[in-house]
């Protein structure tokens, strides 16, 4: 095939859901070993664009045509016979059969015509693992894996097709840094060997370091294609949002304010895939202020996660260490969600679509959820009470939408992840912890998010969260505390932030603390 020719060339494509208009004639041209990036606000039409490219959605109307041939896929299965694999925002794997049989799914072996081969699958399985630097056993339930596990089972699985388009959605939207910076690598080495690339992310420093060309969408619209080296981030978001967000406000010092939450010698003990019991949290102790977002950071797989359930009572396994929380000793083995409501502590999950939401209910169902026991305090819903709370949702958090009857599963993941913090606002929280609040966020709702964690700052609400944006992390924290393999390995004053002293006390290699985590 001639390179100056498209491998696939998208023309007027346009999507409708019932009344709602998902994009209206919509261009683009992707090129083998181009990579592509088509960036715009949640709800923008990025993932609709892509979902008929990889056969998901049936355009409502324009011509696609693959190497020339026009095309109609009826089905994922139909995309990937001509070459198109997806790697999904949301993610698509079955949580009860093994990594392997999650890669190979469809596509299995068969031994006599009869039975799969599950030798050989967890062979190619580990092959592909391997070969992408992922540390999964093969023979491991899905289920047990980790958001971000899980999200290199998929990409895993989408790299097994040997496909001509790759398409990428957010596909390191639940990686640490070091997977994030893996993945770019190898898709760097699939461009060179000519796979077209269509990548979707709202990193803007991936996709200044990945893309060649920058397809922008707003409101369903197509607003430009540009070359990377001729835009900058600034022409890039005006592009995306209509315009410019405003500079970020200097820290505020609160070590002379009153802690709000005490942890001390946080632990978590689970057993292996081998069966023998491991520390996940190895004695963790830190406090947290009023008015402070204390920033968590470390790797895939470094207890970041499990600090925040072992907090609010959510982490399963064999629990130690006490939580101190307005004058009152608490055993963390003791600790239930429930208790730690009525103690003011919110929880907003990694997984917005697993633990986060009820995805077959309505926005108002979905945004009454944690104030039920002041709504039902006798296990009848009163509509009435329950409606001005989703209301309030709606309006404060700016979610897109067509009214609290709207199924959450209707709305972009942005408008999905304003509705989880929302709720949990309306329990009003004395403290807040927060898992990746910006996964697969845009970089307009990323702006209103960050402006409402300050203003819950200056209110007095402590925040701790955990991001692996370094940017992100290092822009809003007011300090720092670094997990590597399960334990503290340091906790950093504002003075001290660096993306490099992070990653040096997020890595095994890494230095002792540089402050006492006590």
């Amino acid at each position: 095939m001639d390179s100056r020719l498209p491998i696939v060339s998208m023309r007027g494509i346009s999507k409708s859901f019932a009344h709602i208009v998902a994009l209206r004639s919509v261009d683009l041209d992707i090129y083998p070993g181009e990579i592509h990036a088509v960036m715009g606000e949640n709800g923008a039409g990025k993932s609709t664009l892509v979902k008929i490219l990889s056969g998901v959605h049936r355009r409502s109307g324009g011509d696609m045509h693959v190497r020339g041939r026009e095309v109609d896929f009826a089905s994922p299965k139909e995309a990937e016979r001509n070459g198109i694999a997806i790697i999904h925002q949301e993610l698509n794997l079955i949580p009860s059969l093994t990594v392997s049989e999650n890669i190979f799914l469809g596509r299995e072996p068969l031994i006599g015509g009869l039975f799969i081969d599950r030798g050989s699958i967890e062979k190619k399985s580990a092959e592909l693992l391997n070969r992408f630097g992922i540390d999964i056993d093969p023979r491991t339930d899905v289920e047990n894996l980790r958001v971000g596990e899980q999200q290199l089972v998929e990409i895993a699985r989408a790299l097994s097709l040997n496909a001509d388009v790759l398409v990428l959605d957010e596909p390191t939207s639940a990686l640490s840094e070091a997977e994030a910076q893996r993945l770019a690598s190898f898709v760097r080495e699939l461009a060179r060997d000519g796979v077209a690339i269509v990548y979707i992310s709202h990193r803007m420093n991936e996709i200044f370091a990945l893309a060649d060309k920058i397809t922008v969408l707003r409101d369903g619209n197509f607003i430009a294609t540009r070359k990377a080296q001729d835009v900058s981030e600034r022409d890039l978001i005006r592009m995306m949002v209509g315009r410019d967000l405003a500079a970020p406000e200097p820290k505020v010092d609160v070590s002379d304010r009153a802690v709000v939450l005490s942890a001390r010698n946080l632990g978590l003990r689970r057993p292996n895939s081998r069966g023998s019991m491991h520390n996940v949290v190895n004695d963790v102790s830190f406090e947290v202020h009023a008015g402070e977002i204390l920033g968590i950071g470390g790797l895939l797989g470094s207890g970041r996660t499990e600090v925040l359930e072992l907090i609010f009572g959510a982490a399963t396994g064999e629990r130690s260490g006490t939580i101190m929380r307005g004058g009152v000793v608490l055993d963390a083995r003791a600790l239930t969600p429930r208790r730690s409501v009525a103690k003011g502590i919110a929880f907003l999950t990694e997984d917005r679509k697993g633990t986060g939401l009820l995805m077959d209910a309505d926005i108002r169902s979905n945004a009454v959820l944690p104030s039920l026991p002041w709504l039902a305090p006798f296990g009848w819903i009163n509509r009435r009470r329950e409606n001005p709370v989703a209301s309030r949702v709606i309006k404060s958090m700016r979610v897109r939408c067509d009214g609290p009857d709207q199924r959450i599963d209707q709305l972009s993941g942005g408008n999905q992840q304003k509705v989880v913090l929302g709720k949990w606002l309306e329990t009003r929280p004395s403290v807040v912890l927060l898992d990746e609040p910006t996964r697969g966020i845009d970089v307009g709702a990323k702006d209103e998010i960050y402006d409402l964690l300050k203003k819950l700052a200056h209110a007095g609400v402590a925040v701790i969260m955990v991001s692996s944006e370094l940017p992100e992390l290092l822009a809003l924290s007011s300090r720092i505390l670094v997990m590597c393999e399960g334990k503290a390995s340091g906790i950093l004053e504002n003075a001290e932030f660096s993306e490099e002293r992070v990653m040096e006390l997020a890595t095994p290699t890494g230095t002792a603390l540089s402050r006492d985590a006590a």
